[in-house]
């Protein structure tokens, strides 16, 4: 940053915004209880330092500010955005997700997280319970999961027989295909981590009290079948990487690089631009001299306890 940016406006906004984001970090951290003693020393030696705090957080506010640009894009030139989050459980494909749509619109920029299926929906052509969630115009749609699915967690515990696995490697290509020539941009991540790594987020998750509800019945499963997910994963990227719609891995040992790298990615694969917007100016209250606030009952108040 030279001179000039750092006495900039923005420069004192990024400063404002900075501190409120640490504060919110400090207290996430202390709403956390503490680890055990020996999980925590063991978290520290097989982690290298990662982004220095005050850095780290400055460039995500950098990022995320780009990403209001590509907001504003999206809803000027009605574009269509479909970003894909997948990997392995604890990857941390979560933390990115949040930290991207944090300032977004959440009208025009929506999550999709889809339960287990229901018999109906097992019932119908496979792809059919993700076509609804699909962007109109003016919108991005970020999966956390997709139809992916099918070739990780349904093949690997036997959700899905091989005759359906099969079937969906020849239909997703075609399908993502059609997603493309519709106009959708559609970008897919696999977040990857070290078998040691998720293990040593698993263990975090249950010794504190605040995540174990992450850790579901599939999340234990997959640390007993981390070969066949290995082996499944391999296959999928190979046959479901297509020219139109790649494969992007995003390296997720280290949770603050992977969010940065990843959001970073994201902004490169949208050909984004600064739109024209009205300036906004603050009108005039209306002041009606005759007018007097009614008094509300106390006990409509919520109490003032803090």
């Amino acid at each position: 940053m030279t001179e000039l940016e750092r006495n900039s406006p923005a420069a004192d906004w990024l400063e404002a915004e900075l501190a409120d984001t640490l504060d919110e970090d400090y207290e996430l951290e202390l709403s956390e209880p503490a680890l055990s003693e020996e999980i925590a020393k063991i978290y520290k030696r097989s982690h290298p330092p990662s982004v220095e705090r005050q850095v780290y957080f400055r460039e995500l506010l950098t990022l995320q500010s780009e990403l209001i640009k590509l907001q504003s894009w999206v809803a000027h030139t009605k574009a269509k955005v479909v970003v894909l989050f997948e990997g392995r459980d604890s990857a941390g494909k979560g933390g990115v997700i949040k930290r991207i749509t944090q300032r977004l619109n959440p009208r025009i920029c929506r999550v999709v997280a889809l339960p287990a299926p229901t018999e109906r929906e097992r019932s119908q052509w496979y792809f059919q319970r993700y076509v609804p969630h699909l962007p109109a115009g003016g919108e991005i749609v970020l999966f956390d999961r997709s139809w992916y699915n099918r070739a990780g967690v349904e093949r690997v515990m036997g959700f899905a027989t091989a005759d359906q696995v099969e079937e969906f490697f020849r239909d997703v290509p075609e399908f993502e295909r059609m997603l493309v020539r519709s106009g959708i941009i559609l970008v897919k991540y696999w977040f990857s981590i070290t078998d040691e790594e998720q293990q040593m987020r698993f263990l975090m998750r249950i010794h504190d009290p605040m995540k174990q509800w992450k850790l579901s019945p599939m999340d234990l499963q997959s640390r007993v079948r981390w070969e066949q997910y290995t082996k499944a994963k391999e296959e999928m990227l190979t046959r479901t990487n297509i020219q139109e719609a790649p494969w992007f891995i995003v390296e997720g040992n280290d949770k603050k690089r992977a969010r940065l790298n990843c959001i970073d990615h994201l902004l490169q694969q949208v050909p984004y631009e600064t739109v024209p917007h009205d300036e906004i100016t603050l009108p005039e209250r209306v002041f009606n001299p005759e007018y007097e606030r009614t008094v509300l009952p106390p006990e409509l108040y919520v109490p003032q306890k803090y």
